[in-house]
């Protein structure tokens, strides 16, 4: 987990992606490494989105390729057995959460009150995602909710793009900003590839010297 945590640091953006067609995966994998931001969370939105996570990691194993929008146990273990390095969840869920923490699977639950993250402190995990990050007060929440709970730290996503994201990773508090303003699915769809590692390389420039 430490080490996972480490690298999502260092890294600073974490691509929330939404793949439709499992044939997208390898092309968008390429982008996001050539755009140097080797890191995906794939969300459970979709049917492809299994098979996507499979195709990334065999074909890229130095990517750090993760699962997001995990509701249940069931995705959970379908992810990992794909080969998904970590879990996201939108909302705390203490099935998901108790399963990750028996099986040594990192794993990022989403909050977005002090009741969800008294819940998190309670399974000894360091981050917590913080969604929907703008509707729910953004940069001001998080450190109203850090004040009473010192020992954590937050991936806020969900109205983070170019606009805020600096703002957000400036705080100690942020271990890194999830967002898709670089992997829209518009893009996605239209097979915009090389427009999706430009957009990439202009959000890790962004804040690289953060």
């Amino acid at each position: 987990m430490e080490e996972l945590l480490n690298r999502i640091e260092k890294l600073k953006i974490v691509p929330v992606v939404v793949l439709e067609r499992v044939e997208d995966a390898l092309p968008l994998g390429q982008a996001l490494m050539d755009g140097g931001l080797p890191v995906a969370e794939v969300t459970f939105r979709t049917e492809a989105a299994a098979d996507s996570i499979k195709a990334m990691c065999e074909a890229f194993p130095d990517m750090l390729v993760g699962a997001g929008t995990v509701i249940n146990v069931e995705q959970c273990k379908k992810a990992i057995a794909c080969g998904a390095k970590f879990i996201v969840t939108p909302g705390f869920s203490e099935e998901v959460t108790q399963y990750c923490c028996d099986n040594g699977i990192p794993i990022l639950p989403g909050v977005c009150t002090p009741t969800e993250l008294m819940r998190v402190v309670n399974y000894n995990l360091p981050v917590a995602k913080f969604f929907p990050a703008a509707q729910y007060g953004g940069l001001k929440t998080i450190k109203a909710l850090a004040a009473p709970f010192p020992q954590m730290r937050f991936m806020p996503t969900g109205g983070v793009g170019e606009a805020n994201v600096r703002e957000y990773l400036a705080d100690d508090k942020i271990i890194a900003a999830g967002g898709s303003w670089m992997v829209k699915g518009d893009l996605i769809r239209a097979g915009k590839f090389d427009e999706i590692r430009d957009l990439t390389k202009r959000a890790v420039e962004l804040v690289q010297d953060l």
